[in-house]
């Protein structure tokens, strides 16, 4: 009982500390894991080294192949794209293994001591990263002590070691316990973890260790397929991808590759059986990517074959696109995600206004009955992502992305007021149309003006938060005042237009109320331009 405790608390430890360990470097990483949505290419060989750059500082190939089906889920990433990825996390994950085959016991304490020091007495955001890192990497490699600790009463019952034996002369079963133990703990970095305390204890012979660490990739698997339910069919072909790749690969090693993968490993370190399993963990993944890298596209044949569509999934325009919870392991990534949404929801909010304005001109109820329409998504977008944005506050953020969500919580707003506005417009159009009423030659030029420059400013506001274009955002700025400016002059000409009674009573009326919500449009312009520039 007291091994089974001493082993469940080194675990938990591990687990702990490498959680933290990556969560330090996640946040150390920020605006470049945000960059990685602008770096998704068809390219599957930059997908592979994404897949590997962001295993290796997340420190899960569980997380990134979860966040992987969260982007084809929203349809940010094709099949062809997901595949490099998924291929990439393999080899990314194999850094946590690597680390912890070498005896750094020692450097634990001293990485805890500096780490909480660090943590303690600085109050910066980029020394509170360091700290998190020190601290999570003294906790992984105490926690890997503990366990070494633990098993090491087991190395001396022969029952037990004639048990690893068995899998080394069985290697299906072999295959099946790491599928398992992986499977359970949804990590297999820890899996690993374990693997390796055993063999530092001379429990378990590289050849028993082999096909648990076969199927330790394979139990990995567990993790994303159970975050693909309920998804699209795309996205559960994402996560069906990663197993049948680490099948395959595992395949292809035990008819094939066992003996040679012994082989060299053995000559790189004879006599360190850790570092055998850690090399053949490495070797392994790399030669699976190598190998059936060029039959990418096959493997996509493969899982579309396997989950067959019916019809083409479209987007449901009431609903959110490129929200998925699955993102917040990585809120850097949710956050580029969030921008996405956000944009979505302004051109929205723009074909609001463009409706709005034709059913005032053009006197044509469609387009006056589209712009409701489309008021009611706008509305509904708003609610959910206000409401991702909440769930996302309540994870471990960075200050710098704690201001980004307390910008976004606004610029939604301010996009949810434009379309507020546009519905107003078309209220008021609704009214002109019923009582037939007609706008002076001069009326419709003056509208025509404001509402092009409204509009502009709408679009630059978003195409500068898009890319964080401080440049525009200014002349957002200068544009307002321009809007402004017109709202004040064509104003004053029509209320001596109505004096002159070029003009009737009510269209004036209609009129000065389509210019107030043209004006209080490009208001909104202004604040989401405002909310970039904070970022400056």
């Amino acid at each position: 009982m007291n091994i089974a405790i001493s082993l469940m608390g080194g675990l938990g430890m591990f687990l702990y500390g490498m959680t933290l360990m990556g969560e330090g470097l996640q946040k150390s990483a920020g605006n470049k894991l945000r960059r990685i949505v602008e770096l998704l290419t068809k390219n599957v060989i930059m997908g592979v080294l994404l897949g590997t750059v962001v295993t290796g500082v997340i420190q899960s190939s569980s997380a990134t192949t979860v966040m992987v089906v969260g982007f084809v889920n929203a349809g940010i990433m094709t099949l062809s794209q997901a595949i490099g990825v998924i291929m990439g996390a393999n080899i990314g994950t194999t850094v946590t293994a690597q680390l912890v085959s070498f005896s750094m016991e020692g450097l634990a304490p001293l990485a805890l001591s500096i780490g909480i020091i660090f943590y303690l007495a600085f109050s910066s955001d980029k020394y509170k990263n360091i700290a998190e890192i020190l601290i999570g990497f003294g906790i992984l490699f105490t926690g890997m002590e503990f366990m070494k600790t633990a098993v090491e009463p087991l190395s001396k019952v022969p029952a037990i070691t004639n048990a690893f034996l068995y899998f080394g002369k069985n290697p299906i079963l072999g295959v099946f316990a790491g599928f398992a133990i992986t499977g359970i703990i949804q990590s297999s970095s820890a899996s690993m973890g374990m693997l390796i305390a055993l063999a530092s204890q001379g429990m378990i012979p590289l050849s028993a260790a082999l096909p648990i660490l076969y199927g330790d990739n394979i139990g990995t698997c567990v993790t994303s397929l159970i975050s693909s339910i309920g998804a699209s069919r795309n996205a559960r072909r994402a996560a069906l991808m990663h197993l049948c790749f680490n099948i395959i690969g595992t395949l292809i090693f035990i008819l094939i590759l066992s003996k040679p993968i012994s082989m060299i490993v053995s000559r790189m370190d004879p006599t360190n059986i850790p570092r055998q399993i850690a090399n053949a963990h490495t070797l392994f993944n790399l030669t699976n990517v190598i190998i059936l890298l060029p039959f990418s596209k096959f493997i996509v044949a493969l899982v579309t074959k396997l989950v067959p569509i019916k019809e083409s999934e479209k987007e449901t325009l009431n609903t959110t696109k490129y929200l998925d919870e699955r993102m917040f392991e990585t809120p850097s990534i949710a956050l580029a995600n969030v921008i996405l949404e956000v944009l979505r929801m302004g051109d929205k909010a723009i074909n609001s206004l463009d409706y709005a304005m034709k059913g005032l001109m053009e006197k044509d109820g469609e387009s006056l009955k589209k712009t409701f329409e489309s008021e009611k998504i706008v509305n509904k977008l708003q609610r959910d992502i206000s409401n991702y944005l909440l769930n996302l506050s309540r994870h471990h953020i960075t200050d710098e992305d704690r201001d980004l969500v307390e910008n976004l919580f606004l610029t939604v707003n301010d996009v949810e007021r434009i379309s507020d506005h546009a519905e107003n417009i078309a209220e008021l159009a609704t009214q002109a149309k019923q009582d037939d009423l007609i706008f002076s030659d001069k009326a419709i030029s003056e509208l025509n003006n404001i509402y092009s420059k409204t509009r502009q400013n709408v679009e630059n506001s978003l195409e500068a938060l898009k890319s964080m274009n401080f440049a525009l955002a200014d002349f957002v700025l200068s544009v307002e005042d321009e809007v402004n400016l017109l709202e004040e002059t064509y104003r004053t000409a029509h209320i001596t237009r109505l004096n002159q009674g070029v003009c009737s009573i009510d269209a004036g009326i209609i009129f000065l109320d389509v210019l107030t919500n043209l004006e209080r449009i490009s208001d909104h312009s202004k604040n989401i331009a405002k909310s970039v520039l904070d970022h400056k």
